[in-house]
């Protein structure tokens, strides 16, 4: 295995901000467009 010692705070954590923030954003977006549609099926059946 390997041989280097583990140091805290070291690990770049870039990608997983990266994806962390897209999946942010799209839950956002899926969730404002949701309510929208929801709003818009209620006032057409109203």
């Amino acid at each position: 295995m390997a041989d280097q010692e583990h140091e805290h705070g070291s690990m770049d954590y870039s990608d997983q901000e990266k994806t962390f923030d897209g999946f942010v954003k799209f839950t956002t977006y899926s969730v404002v467009i949701i309510l929208v549609a929801l709003v818009l099926l209620a006032l057409i059946n109203g």
